[in-house]
C-alpha cells in the first residue's frame, strides 16, 4: 500500500499545525498505536519540543492580527514541515521515494498554509475577536481528527483533506474579491469626499 495519501493529508494538515501534525504522528507511533511513523518522530526530544511549539501556536493563533505575524513567520517553516514529514513517512514505508514524498507534503502544505494566512487575513477585518478564536479551534480539530482518521484509513483522509484544499482555494478567493471590492469603494468615497470638501473651500461654501 504506498504511503502517499497519508503523505497528502500530513502535508495539508501541517499546512496549518505543523507542530500538531508532529506531535499526533509521534504520540501514535510511541504509544504503538501506529507502524507507520518513523522513530525520528518518536523521539522524546521531539515530541516535547513540537508539545511546547504546538501551545505556543494554540494561543497566538487565537489573537487577531498576532495569528497573522505569526502566519507570515511560518511560510517557510510549514512546507519544510510537511515536506519533511512525508520524506519520513516514506522512508518508512519504502513505497515512495523520499523526493518524491518531500515534493508532495511540501507543496500540499504550501498550498494550505495559504488557504490559512489568506483567511485569517480576511477573518481579521472583523471588528470582533471571537471569529478568530472559533476559527483557530475548528482547525485544531480539523487538524487532529483528519491526521486520527489517515492513520487509520488514509485514502478516505486523503479524499476528504483534498476536497477541504480545494474548498479553502475556493473561499479565499472569494473573500478577498470581496474585501478588495469593499477597499475599493471606500477609497472612492474617500476621494468623493476630499473633492466635495476642495470644492467647498474653492467657492467658500460652508461644510453644512
Amino acid at each position: 500500500m504506498t504511503v502517499l495519501p497519508l503523505v497528502f493529508t500530513s502535508g495539508w494538515a501541517s499546512g496549518i499545525n505543523a507542530y500538531a501534525v508532529v506531535l499526533l504522528l509521534g504520540v501514535f507511533g510511541a504509544t504503538g498505536l501506529s507502524d507507520d511513523v518513523p522513530a525520528a518522530l518518536q523521539r522524546p526530544d521531539v515530541l516535547i519540543v513540537a508539545g511546547v511549539l504546538f501551545l505556543c501556536e494554540a494561543v497566538a493563533d487565537k489573537i487577531p492580527y498576532v495569528d497573522s505575524v505569526w502566519d507570515s513567520v511560518h511560510t517557510v517553516i510549514r512546507p519544510v514541515a510537511g515536506a519533511v514529514v512525508g520524506a519520513l513517512l516514506a522512508g518508512q514505508s519504502g513505497s515512495l521515494s523520499d523526493l518524491a514524498a518531500g515534493a508532495v507534503g511540501g507543496s500540499t502544505a504550501l498550498a494550505s498554509h495559504l488557504v490559512k494566512a489568506g483567511t485569517r487575513m480576511a477573518v481579521n477585518t472583523s471588528p470582533e475577536p471571537f471569529s478568530n478564536m472559533v476559527l483557530s479551534t475548528a482547525e485544531d480539530l480539523g487538524v487532529a481528527g483528519l491526521v486520527t482518521f489517515a492513520m487509520f484509513n488514509p485514502q478516505a483522509a486523503a479524499v476528504i483533506a483534498a476536497v477541504l484544499l480545494a474548498a479553502g482555494l475556493a473561499l479565499v478567493i472569494y473573500l478577498w474579491t470581496r474585501i478588495r471590492r469593499f477597499l475599493r469603494r471606500r477609497a472612492q468615497r474617500r476621494e468623493e469626499k476630499r473633492l466635495a470638501a476642495e470644492s467647498r473651500r474653492a467657492t467658500g461654501t460652508p461644510p453644512y
